[in-house]
C-alpha cells in the first residue's frame, strides 16, 4: 500500500503579481483517504482545480500514476474520478441515463461496468428511476458512480458530505472507506466538517495562505498535542512551580501543560515539595478542531 498514485511537487499558482497557491509537496498512497483542509481563502479549491486539470498551474509538476499531466495530459485523467463542488446531474433523466450519457465522453466503457458501477454504490434497484427522484444522499453516490466509471486509481471528492444528514454523512463516511480499505483506490476528500475528517481520513494536510503547513497522519496529528490538566492548591503557587519546567496555561481552575510522561512525576514532586495539593492530573487528547484553529490562527474553514 505504499504505491504512490498522486504526486504533487513544488505547486504554484500566479495570477497577475500574486502568487495565490505557494510551493505544495504531497502524495497519496494507495488505499488510503487524504483529507484536505484550509479556511476560506487558503487555496484549497485552487489546489483541487489544478489536480484535476481545470487550470493550469504556473509552476511545479503532478503526475497521476507516474504521469504528468502537464506531459501525458489525457493518459493521466484516465486514473483519475472526481467531484468538484456539486456533482453535474440530469434530473430528468434516470440514474442510467446519466451514466450512459457520461460513459459516452469516456473510451470503452461497456455495459457491463455501468451496471456493476450502478451496483457497487448501491444505486442498482433505484438506478431507472429519474434522478429528480433521488435523495441527496443518493445523488451524491450517483456522482461518485459517474466519477468511478472509468475505473479510477485517484478519487478526489470535493465536500461529500454536504447537505447530507447526520445517517447519510456516517453512510458516505463509510462508503468513502470502503472505497480505500477494499478497491484500494487513493481519496483524496476536501471537507468542512473537521470531526468527519478526523473519523474519515488516514493523513491530513492543513493549508493557510496558499502553504500547506502540515502533514501527518490524523492520530500524529492529534498525539503530538496531548495536554496534561492539573487540578491543584493553591494554583498561583503550583503555576510558577511548574513553570520552572515547561509552559503552562490557566484555564479557570485548571493548569494546563504539555503531555510529557516521563517528566510529569518529576512535576509533581516538586509540587509536593513546595506544599501544593495535586488533586487531579487528566490526560487531554484534542479534536482536529482544536488542532487547526491552532495551526492557521483562528481562520474559519471553507
Amino acid at each position: 500500500m505504499n504505491e504512490v498514485t498522486l504526486a504533487v511537487h513544488n505547486l504554484r499558482k500566479r495570477i497577475g503579481r500574486k502568487e495565490i497557491i505557494k510551493g505544495l509537496n504531497f502524495d497519496l498512497k494507495r488505499g488510503e483517504v487524504f483529507g484536505f483542509l484550509g479556511p476560506n481563502g487558503a487555496g484549497k479549491t485552487t489546489t483541487i482545480r489544478m489536480l484535476t486539470g481545470l487550470i493550469k498551474p504556473t509552476e511545479g509538476t503532478i503526475s497521476i500514476c507516474g504521469h504528468d499531466i502537464r506531459k501525458d495530459f489525457t493518459r493521466a485523467m484516465e486514473f483519475l474520478g472526481c467531484i468538484v463542488e456539486n456533482p453535474e446531474l440530469y434530473p430528468f433523466l434516470s440514474g442510467w441515463d446519466n451514466l450512459v450519457h457520461f460513459a459516452g465522453m469516456l473510451p470503452s466503457v461497456t455495459e457491463k461496468q455501468i451496471t456493476e458501477t450502478a451496483a457497487f454504490v448501491g444505486l442498482d434497484e433505484r438506478i431507472h428511476d429519474k434522478v429528480k427522484t433521488y435523495s441527496l444522499g443518493m445523488r451524491q453516490r450517483l456522482g461518485i458512480a459517474q466519477a468511478l466509471l472509468n475505473r479510477p486509481k485517484v478519487l478526489i471528492l470535493d465536500e461529500p458530505t454536504n447537505g447530507l444528514d447526520p445517517a447519510g454523512i456516517r453512510e458516505m463516511r463509510q462508503f468513502i472507506r470502503s472505497l480505500a480499505e477494499n478497491e484500494g483506490l487513493s481519496v483524496l476528500v476536501s471537507s468542512h466538517l473537521l470531526s468527519e475528517i478526523q473519523l474519515l481520513c488516514d493523513r491530513v494536510a492543513i493549508m493557510a495562505k496558499g502553504e500547506i503547513i502540515q502533514i501527518d497522519s490524523v492520530e500524529n496529528l492529534l498525539t503530538s498535542q496531548e495536554k496534561l490538566v492539573w487540578r491543584v492548591s493553591p494554583l498561583t503557587q503550583a503555576k510558577k512551580v511548574l513553570e520552572r519546567f515547561t509552559d503552562v496555561q490557566l484555564d479557570g481552575n485548571y493548569l494546563i501543560t504539555p503531555l510529557d510522561g516521563e517528566k510529569a512525576a518529576q512535576w509533581s514532586k516538586a509540587l509536593i515539595e513546595e506544599g501544593v495539593a495535586i488533586f487531579e492530573m487528566n490526560r487531554k487528547i484534542p479534536v482536529l478542531e482544536d488542532l487547526f484553529l491552532q495551526l492557521t490562527g483562528g481562520g474559519k474553514i471553507g
